[in-house]
């Protein structure tokens, strides 16, 4: 059973929303504002967040910044009737792990809080554990990175594109391949979010060995 916080301005979402996921066997908190959010997420544990953008006190932006700020590795999904692209950039700059446009089907939102509910894989065999290219070590059971001796907070996006092309290394990882096996069907093929996520990367972690091949994608050549 997991525990999941709403945060959602309407109550009849809060409502609905925790019909919904207490049916899933969840255990749910609700709250009408975004630093009511952010209290509790300071004071207790949470699985995942649902959150929305338009709220008072504090919107689902703020949220978002605040959490990252704070080393907040709780996965947070938000759900907004904000449908303008540049939203959902921002949403998933701030660290969210996915974007759900409201109205939106109930089977759809299950289906996405349980793959973000996902448990992490048992510990494996030998060094399959780890994915090690230069100074950047990638441990796959622990959702850890370290660069040298420094550990570094990714999102679990920026966790699993950066994993993704550490497997392939040496070869060109299309956007459409990217936003497939990373975002699923979240973003159409026109979306940027590949390059956001790619360019948040860059960010944290210095020299990254990425490739930008114009037109078609990203190869990491680390060795």
């Amino acid at each position: 059973m997991a525990k999941i916080l709403v945060a959602d301005d309407e109550e009849r979402v809060r409502t609905f929303l925790s019909r919904s996921l207490v049916s899933e066997g969840h255990s749910i908190v609700t709250v009408a504002d975004g630093q009511a959010a952010l209290d509790h997420l300071a004071a207790h544990a949470a699985s995942l967040v649902l959150l929305d953008i338009a709220m008072p006190r504090r919107n689902g932006l703020m949220v978002l910044s605040e959490l990252r700020e704070r080393q907040d590795g709780t996965p947070v999904v938000v759900l907004s009737a904000v449908t303008e692209v540049a939203a959902r950039v921002q949403a998933l700059e701030r660290g969210a792990v996915d974007f759900v446009s409201k109205p939106f089907h109930t089977a759809e939102l299950m289906a996405r809080v349980r793959r973000h509910l996902a448990p992490v894989p048992q510990q494996r065999e030998g060094d399959q554990r780890y994915l090690t290219a230069g100074a950047i070590t990638l441990d796959l059971d622990r959702r850890k990175v370290r660069l040298g001796s420094m550990e570094v907070s990714l999102t679990e996006r920026e966790f699993a594109l950066l994993a993704h092309m550490m497997r392939r290394r040496g070869d060109v990882c299309r956007r459409d391949e990217l936003l497939s096996d990373i975002w699923g069907h979240a973003f159409g093929p026109n979306s940027n979010v590949v390059d956001v996520c790619v360019g948040r990367l860059r960010g944290k972690l210095v020299d990254l060995p990425v490739e930008t091949i114009r037109g078609v994608g990203y190869c990491f050549y680390g060795a």
